[in-house]
């Protein structure tokens, strides 16, 4: 019996460890959809953004008017600065902005715009900038020039 008193209190604490613990794996692993009217609604299966621990995933955006869903024609330039302005719509329904990106990765049909994209990008970035990938693809959705994905830190 003393030893059933003493092993009480272990098995009480092991108990308490234990819900601690799935409690904060639960706060990791979920998911929580972002989703906003100010910019263009999901073409395909997938969220606007996903918000999952710290970190704020936005799908990649492409230069789709929000208010009419159509592609914005226009240069590489216009097409860049809907994006962003996307992107921008997107951070701020999560309550952050784009000073909180941490990467984005563009995807351009041509690699010859690189610089006009860097142009745009420095209207709507200061630094320190964001880690960035560009790539160059054969072709995007709608026939668009550019995509660009974000992620976003949402420490603090």
């Amino acid at each position: 019996m003393r030893n059933s008193k003493k092993i009480l209190p272990i098995l009480c604490t092991i108990l308490v460890l234990n819900i601690n613990l799935q409690s904060e794996e639960s706060k990791i692993m979920s998911k929580e959809i972002i989703s906003t009217e100010n910019a263009p609604q999901a073409i395909g299966p997938y969220s606007q953004a996903v918000k999952t621990g710290n970190l704020i995933f936005i799908s990649g955006q492409i230069p789709l008017d929000p208010k009419t869903g159509d592609v914005v024609e226009g240069s590489i330039e216009d097409q860049a600065n809907q994006v962003l302005e996307n992107i921008k719509s997107i951070c701020e329904a999560a309550g952050h902005g784009l000073e909180d990106v941490v990467k984005i990765t563009i995807f351009l049909t041509d690699l010859g715009n690189f610089a006009v994209v860097n142009e745009v990008m420095k209207k709507y970035f200061s630094e320190p900038y964001p880690a960035r990938a560009t790539i160059e693809v054969s072709g995007l959705p709608l026939g668009v020039n550019v995509e660009i994905e974000a992620i976003v830190s949402s420490n603090g």
